[in-house]
């Protein structure tokens, strides 16, 4: 029901601080006590994957110390004889980690103000997953007691949670300034909902730290998307209905309108549809209207469903399933997915369903 982004998060300081390294060498040391049988691997971050670089020597006292060369902002990982895992951000700053296997709460880092960072927020992560475990529990029981009214109850603390939860990291994301590690907290966020302050923290990053890979890989990825952020005009459709009749999305024009992509085939999309009848129906004489872009691939299956399920709304389709060009165009890769628009055209929300579909309409209608 709830997902958890990855954790990661760090900060930059200058490299004039004491333990800093001015020549590209850097230097990870520490102690680790209590320590089981095993290896400790150090491995570094590359496009997303950890790439094994090393094993670290570790003497009697359970000391160790390793130097490496860091010529840009990059992320690391120690894997501690495979039952605990320290993530590093390492950049012109040494680095020291001490842990006590007897002592879960142990971990302690010295030095790199980056990785201290990234322990700050991996430690809000665990809180926040805690809660989502909760919820998941209390969600699974509802669903087996078929209970209706609490599952709608849990869906609405899951978003009001995961709102929260986005947030508390925007707000570390700020404290951080100009740091280039808090383009590692970006996955914590989604970038359908906060698309413009991750857009404008990419582009803040790519002009502090020009040329590193990392934040030129997101501001690609950035750049995909922002024909689709909020704010920017909903591109064209323009599909048959169920008549051969084009039909364009422009023709709903002046109205607050909910772009529908779903399927007869769709299990999750015909369980939504009596809440978007409800609110269609709710909402439809101040200024609300529905635009389904159904991915059938056969005319029989999609007319079948808009009755059974008594959608009275504009429906249109190319019945060309995940290659139609409406899909193409608004990046679907999965459903039910929507987008809201203004009455100027603009989209101003996404991916909006059962609570969130009622509250946004509450918000802009009541």
């Amino acid at each position: 029901m709830i997902g958890v982004w990855a954790i990661a998060i760090l900060s930059f300081f200058s490299c004039g601080e004491k333990g800093s390294s001015t020549d590209g060498l850097v230097q990870i040391s520490g102690k680790i006590e209590n320590r089981p049988e095993g290896l400790v691997i150090l491995s570094q971050f590359t496009d997303s994957r950890p790439k094994v670089l090393d094993t670290l020597e570790i003497d009697g006292s359970g000391q160790f110390s390793y130097e490496l060369t860091v010529d840009t902002p990059t992320f690391y990982e120690l894997n501690l004889y495979g039952q605990r895992s320290v993530r590093l951000a390492l950049y012109k700053e040494d680095v020291s980690v001490t842990y006590d296997f007897s002592d879960p709460s142990s971990l302690a880092i010295e030095g790199s103000q980056d990785t201290k960072e990234m322990l700050k927020i991996e430690k809000l992560m665990e809180s926040y997953q805690v809660d989502v475990n909760k919820l998941n529990e209390a969600y699974y029981e509802a669903m087996s007691k078929n209970d209706a009214e609490a599952i709608k109850v849990i869906q609405t603390q899951a978003m009001k949670l995961e709102n929260e939860q986005a947030e508390k990291v925007k707000e570390m994301i700020t404290s951080m300034g100009d740091s280039f590690a808090s383009l590692a907290a970006v996955g914590l966020l989604n970038p359908k909902n906060d698309f413009p302050f991750i857009d404008e923290l990419v582009a803040k990053l790519n002009e502090n730290y020009p040329g590193t890979i990392s934040i030129l890989q997101m501001k690609q990825q950035l750049d995909e998307m922002r024909i689709l952020s909020v704010g920017q005009p909903a591109p064209e459709i323009e599909l048959p209905n169920p008549d051969g009749t084009l039909v364009k999305l422009s023709d709903l024009r002046g109205k607050y309108v909910l772009i529908d992509f779903w399927a007869a085939w769709c299990k999750p999309c015909r369980q939504e549809n009596p809440n978007v009848v409800r609110l269609y129906n709710e909402y439809k004489d101040k200024g609300f209207e529905v635009f389904g872009v159904s991915l059938d691939r056969t005319k029989e299956d999609w007319v079948k469903a808009i009755a059974d399920d008594q959608l009275t709304w504009t429906q249109v389709s190319d019945l060309k399933y995940f290659n139609s060009a409406a899909a193409e165009l608004y990046q679907i890769q999965a459903i039910p997915a929507t987008y809201m628009i203004d009455p100027d055209g603009k989209i101003i929300a996404k991916d909006l369903r059962g609570p969130s579909l009622e509250q946004k309409l509450s918000e802009l209608f009541d």
